[in-house]
């Protein structure tokens, strides 16, 4: 028997610059689930939305980017937490988005939870994995430590609609550049409730931004934006075309790209034509291994005189 209250449906908004604006163009689409059920209504964010959240990642980058790993570390680790203590709405998120059971929705979010503990461990380890000093014929020392690329566009994956996206998102962070995040298209609201909980866990600003909305409407701008220095084509997977031209528009300012992933067993026609097919529903279960930690970084490498003098190998 209904207690005579009205719903309260949930609003979902985009979150850029640490903020839950909604679109700049009004516009919101329908999501819904496997079954045809509605499940909410998500903002379709317009190109001046994309370019707002350039701009707040790029206001946050210099900040993210000068703090100490540890301290990056801590607050991957207070996502987890928080995380933790909406576990259930997830759960039921992610059932709803990706037509899961309570059971397997419920493994896709511990998962998830649990890489951000994985991302937030290697912080203050992955520099000293890809870097450290370097053989030198002379009386020099030469060492080299790896330095964020800057701001990342991140094309979510589609059909993992949280755990794909965690799995994205975190590494991109944890090595400290900023991200502008293409949430999945036709499964938007766990991404959109993450914005949620990143608010709440001591992140700055602008570090993560999550757009929702038509994958390629947002993409092609922000791949040949000249104040983004990366892009992570993952959602791009199912669709070669799109891939190919966000590529192209990447390559105007030298950004790096990280290309989907191929599979291995393209078939012949494909093999002869030397163009492997992308591959669609990673298991994103999988160890992540650093690959997407070290994606989006740089060298940097130091020369300094070591004191020795002449040939006698003196120093002073």
């Amino acid at each position: 028997m209904s207690d005579g209250r009205l719903s309260v449906f949930k609003t979902y908004k985009l979150y850029v610059g640490g903020k839950f604006p909604r679109s700049e163009s009004g516009r919101v689409y329908e999501v819904t689930d496997s079954k045809g059920k509605w499940l909410g209504h998500a903002p379709r964010s317009s190109r001046k939305d994309a370019r707002d959240a350039v701009v707040a990642a790029r206001k946050a980058f210099g900040g993210w980017s000068g703090a100490t790993a540890y301290n990056r570390g801590q607050i991957l680790y207070r996502v987890a937490e928080m995380l933790e203590g909406r576990r259930e709405q997830f759960v039921r998120e992610v059932a709803d988005a990706e037509g899961l059971s309570k059971s397997k929705a419920t493994a896709a979010v511990d998962a998830a939870i649990d890489r951000w503990v994985w991302y937030a461990g290697w912080t203050d380890k992955i520099g000293q994995v890809v870097g450290g000093a370097n053989p030198v014929a002379g009386p020099f020392l030469n060492l080299s430590t790896p330095e964020p690329t800057g701001v990342v566009t991140v094309l979510a994956p589609q059909e993992s609609s949280f755990l794909g996206l965690v799995s994205v998102i975190a590494p991109v962070i944890a090595t400290g550049n900023t991200a502008v995040v293409i949430a999945s298209a036709d499964a938007p609201l766990p991404a959109l409730s993450l914005g949620e909980v990143l608010a709440t866990s001591d992140l700055p600003g602008g570090v993560v931004n999550i757009l929702s909305g038509r994958t390629a409407e947002l993409a092609v701008p922000l791949a040949s934006h000249q104040d983004v220095n990366a892009i992570d084509l993952t959602g791009a997977g199912g669709d070669a075309e799109l891939a190919k031209e966000l590529e192209t528009a990447a390559a105007d300012n030298l950004k790096r790209v990280l290309r989907p992933p191929v599979s291995r067993r393209a078939g012949k026609d494909e093999q002869s034509a030397g163009r492997p097919q992308p591959v669609h529903g990673a298991d994103w279960s999988a160890d992540p291994g650093t690959h997407r930690l070290t994606a989006f970084l740089e060298t940097k490498t130091v020369w300094h005189p070591t004191g020795a003098l002449g040939a006698s190998g003196s120093s002073y």
